[in-house]
């Protein structure tokens, strides 16, 4: 395959659109945290999401980022259920089009939050799952 884009420019590229849940749980523990928004459906969201998450659901997400995003250079980090899913791809790509300036994914999505120890939140209220050894490695004893 030829393309223009080079191995080196690809990375950068791909580095500054995405985000990882580590990353994105430290600049959300800074107090300087992007907007998150979880384009999954309905039933997903209430199965579980990351704490103050904005859901929109993918299909409504055109006709409501103006509402819920207002400003064009917001930082904004969108997810879906995990990395079989390309759902937070055609979010971003939809609010890029709409004209946002600063939206990365979550890579691995809900999944890998969740795999990772870090908090969510579902409609029975806040949990937290031991962290899962093949995402989030733990210290091994000597």
């Amino acid at each position: 395959m030829h393309t223009t884009l080079s191995a080196a420019d690809f990375f950068a590229a791909k580095l500054a659109y995405e985000t990882d849940p580590s990353d994105l749980a430290a600049a959300r523990a800074t107090g300087v945290a992007p907007l998150v928004i979880d384009v999954r459906a309905h039933d997903a969201w209430r199965q579980g999401r990351i704490p103050g998450a904005i859901h929109v659901p993918n299909a409504e997400l055109a006709s409501r980022a103006a509402e819920v995003v207002p400003d064009l250079d917001a930082e904004i980090v969108v997810y879906c259920w995990g990395p079989g899913c390309n759902g937070s791809t055609r979010a971003a790509l939809t609010l890029a089009t709409l004209g946002y300036r600063s939206v990365r994914e979550l890579i691995g999505g809900f999944e890998y939050w969740a795999r990772e120890g870090l908090a969510v939140v579902t409609d029975a209220g806040r949990t937290r799952r031991p962290p899962d050894p093949l995402t989030a490695p733990v210290a091994s004893v000597a």
